[in-house]
């Protein structure tokens, strides 16, 4: 297969973002879009304008010759469109996280009967100097036994119809924003969750907005302290008014043998230019003995950050989906890791909201705390 048409559904900020990706994809031809806000559409339009706008998805997914389709609309229609997928034309699908957000949800896509590939977008798995920790991790520690990562970073940005604004349409900040590292946790630990503590809260950012006279709920920080099968613990820090940070993003695993971290800046168009170049970011490995730690500097190709807002991880993402669309590859990140992303995320809202721990069955159900 030479050329993958596209079907896009949702081009808001992060669907340009994969459209200015998909572009520097050999053979990738975005064919049809369905995105009912104009001015997404427009904005759309500058950056594939051989695309043909369709006025549902049910009008794109009858469009000849598509050979995938990517999911990029708000998070709560994400379910409800890969059912109208399934039952109409299941072509491969490159889905947005968080894959869901209502916890009814979990038994609708576990049962889900879906028979050509479905990749749920974690963009975080495939940045340079986080890849090369996964890579690492395991091996230069002597087995991970503690894992922390640390975001601190900028407000929610503004979307269409606000919807980020709410839990009812995101999930929670702890789904929304914070799967991706608890997609992370599992991957770097090779492992799956038993028990999560979490607190957190709104008490800077949003608090005298109102939408349509109901004012926005989402959190803007917590803590999250997650224990694994195996024994490993894992904890996230997540702060969303701490855009003056030098790094947005920190990761730190530790066992017997060495600690090693990576150190990821936050999108270069939010960078001080007063401050000259970005920072370029980091893996350093530091072991017990001999003491010391080795920095490696682990840059990344401008022109794949110039694409989008995740240091050139959503080129990555797109690459191996395409091979996995051309038949020559396999779906690294699936389904059943989108659920589990989502089930920790729903589970460490519900420590918070109650202060008791919350525990996950083998299948990633959440049981009583």
């Amino acid at each position: 297969m030479d050329k993958i048409r596209y079907g896009i559904i949702g081009c808001g900020m992060m669907g340009q973002e994969h459209l200015r990706n998909l572009a520097l994809i050999d053979g990738a031809e975005v064919a049809a879009i369905f995105e009912p806000d104009a001015a997404m559409r427009a904005r759309a339009a500058a950056l594939v304008p051989d695309a043909q706008f369709m006025p549902s998805i049910a009008a794109l997914l009858a469009c000849p010759g598509l050979d995938a389709l990517l999911i990029a609309s708000p998070n709560y229609l994400h379910v409800p469109q890969i059912r109208e997928i399934a039952a109409t034309r299941p072509l491969p699908i490159l889905v947005e996280k968080p894959v869901f957000t209502d916890p009814a949800d979990f038994a609708v896509l576990s049962t889900l009967d879906y028979p050509a590939p479905i990749w749920v977008a974690m963009e975080y798995r495939y940045m340079p100097p986080v890849a090369a920790l996964i890579e690492q991790a395991q091996a230069v520690t002597g087995g991970i036994k503690m894992l922390t990562i640390r975001e601190h970073r900028f407000p929610f940005l503004e979307k269409v119809g606000d919807w980020n604004r709410f839990n009812s349409k995101t999930g929670g900040t702890l789904v929304e924003k914070c799967c991706h590292f608890f997609d992370l946790m599992r991957v770097i630990l090779q492992d799956n969750p038993v028990r999560i503590m979490a607190s957190g809260g709104q008490d800077v950012n949003h608090r005298d907005e109102r939408y349509d006279g109901q004012p926005s709920d989402i959190w803007d920080n917590a803590y999250v302290i997650v224990d694994f099968a195996r024994g490993a613990r894992a904890m996230l820090e997540l702060c969303m008014f701490a855009e003056g940070a030098r790094y947005q993003e920190e990761i730190t695993a530790v066992g017997p043998d060495a600690r090693i971290e990576c150190l990821v800046p936050g999108p270069g168009r939010f960078w001080p230019e007063h401050l000259g170049a970005p920072p370029v970011p980091q893996l350093i490995v530091s072991p017990r003995s001999p003491k010391g730690p080795h920095l490696i500097e682990v840059p990344v190709d401008p022109t794949l950050l110039a694409a989008g807002d995740h240091n050139g991880s959503t080129f990555y993402q797109h690459d191996r989906f395409a091979n996995v669309v051309r038949g020559q590859g396999h779906v690294e990140v699936g389904l059943n890791d989108g659920l589990w992303a989502v089930q920790m995320g729903l589970a460490a809202q519900q420590a918070a909201q109650t202060g008791q721990a919350v525990r996950l069955d083998e299948q990633g159900r959440i049981m009583s705390a």
